[in-house]
């Protein structure tokens, strides 16, 4: 994993959609693994974004690496939307689902 940025403008649009419909319902964010993002990056994006514990974002990392991916937040899609917009901001390959 490198750190190389790169927004997903389409995609947050189309969430823009989803969070008009679907207010008040729980959710949850999905890192998927990646070939740019480092190890260091994105355990430092969960600790700052999704108010990871040091060990909890590095064990996520670890998941994400070995499994593909790993759902790292659940909660409102009030409270997760502004999370997964900094991610797709920082360049992370994220999905937010209901």
């Amino acid at each position: 994993m490198m750190n190389k940025p790169h927004v997903q403008p389409d995609r947050i649009r189309e969430i823009d959609t989803i969070l008009k419909e679907q207010t008040g319902k729980n959710c949850q964010i999905t890192i998927y693994n990646d070939d740019f993002n480092t190890f260091e990056f994105v355990i430092e994006t969960l600790i700052e974004v999704c108010d990871h514990s040091p060990e909890q974002a590095e064990q996520c990392t670890w998941i994400i690496h070995f499994k593909g991916k790993c759902e790292v937040k659940s909660g409102t899609i009030e409270k997760l939307y502004p999370m997964y917009k900094e991610l797709l901001y920082r360049g992370l390959t994220a999905e937010l689902s209901s």
